[in-house]
């Protein structure tokens, strides 16, 4: 019994003195320029810029607003004409780019107001998303200068749109739609739906929200029809019963939206949400997310072309 004791003894020395202490040289946070640029078709080209926060940094509301940059300089090309962006604030967003805002910031577009964010605006109908057209960015702040480049392409639109109870229930669904992908060249789409009235006449107008994985792309269906359902993104909350949560109720007037994107935009959208869906799970991997902005930027500059649908969820 002592020499096993004493033979165990001697093999934890051992391996204890093999054991080298290994020191990690973490690099130390470094601020850096965040770019959230939009443009899309018929809409004028939508810009956010803020500064990066280290993890520990804090996370309350003036921290977030004393984020964004104000005083820079933002230019969009379409290669023809070449336009100085207006910086616009919050409470008087030209009409039709609060939803962009909303989206973008993830503020519901009517508490707006209540913030005092800058953006750059394209108000010169010039530079306005057109589809075939190349949009390049540049951005000056700071003495450094920033660039990104999109295209606006040619979009998918739908074969049709359905609507069909699920399972037992009689007045609530998923929506469904027919898609018939362009063979032999890449295609990647966002999905979002906005729910603008329902079977009592209302107008509700929930404005565009994407569903849970909006983000696509025809690595596994180039060239294919097929039917695919999605989900109510409007009704997930908790104060929803389990058994119609994230379906539409029959009468629903929803408006589709499939934007066609670039592959450099679908890349960045799809590790994005991964990284949203997986945020606090430990064991999830570390994902970088890609962006096609220069000069060591975050952010993307990103063009949608949407195609649009309305459909009445009956039966």
């Amino acid at each position: 019994m002592i020499r096993i004791f004493t033979l165990l003894l001697l093999t934890g020395l051992f391996f204890a003195s093999c054991t080298k202490e290994v020191e990690v040289d973490i690099p130390g946070y470094q601020e850096q320029i965040v770019i959230d640029g939009r443009i899309e078709t018929g809409q004028p080209p939508f810009v956010l810029l803020s500064t990066s926060k280290e993890v520990y940094a804090p996370t309350d509301v003036n921290a977030f607003l004393n984020g964004f940059i104000s005083g820079a300089t933002v230019t969009v090309s379409d290669g023809t004409n070449t336009v100085v962006l207006d910086e616009v604030c919050s409470g008087n967003l030209p009409p039709g780019t609060e939803e962009i805002a909303a989206q973008i910031l993830g503020i519901p577009a009517e508490d707006l107001q209540n913030y005092n964010i800058c953006a750059y605006v394209g108000l010169d109908p010039a530079i306005w998303g057109q589809v075939g057209k190349t949009y390049t960015l540049t951005v000056e702040h700071d003495g450094q200068s920033y660039t990104g480049e999109t295209t606006l392409l040619q979009p998918t639109p739908l074969v049709n749109t359905f609507w069909e109870p699920d399972g037992k229930l009689t007045n609530h669904g998923y929506s469904w739609a027919t898609l018939a992908d362009p063979a032999g060249q890449y295609d990647a789409y966002f999905w979002e739906a906005n729910i603008i009235g329902n079977a009592a006449g209302d107008t509700t107008e929930t404005g565009f929200v994407p569903t849970y994985n909006p983000v696509f792309d025809d690595e596994f269906f180039d060239g294919l029809e097929f039917e695919f359902a999605y989900e109510n993104p409007h009704s997930g909350g908790q104060e929803y019963p389990d058994s119609t949560r994230f379906l539409y109720a029959q009468g629903d007037t929803v408006v589709i939206k499939l934007s066609k994107l670039d592959r450099v935009v679908f890349e960045y959208y799809e590790k994005k949400h991964v990284q949203l869906q997986t945020a606090g799970n430990p064991f999830a991997t570390p994902t970088n997310i890609p962006t096609n902005l220069s000069n060591g930027a975050l952010g993307v500059w990103a063009g949608f072309s949407p195609y649009l649908d309305t459909l009445i969820c009956e039966p």
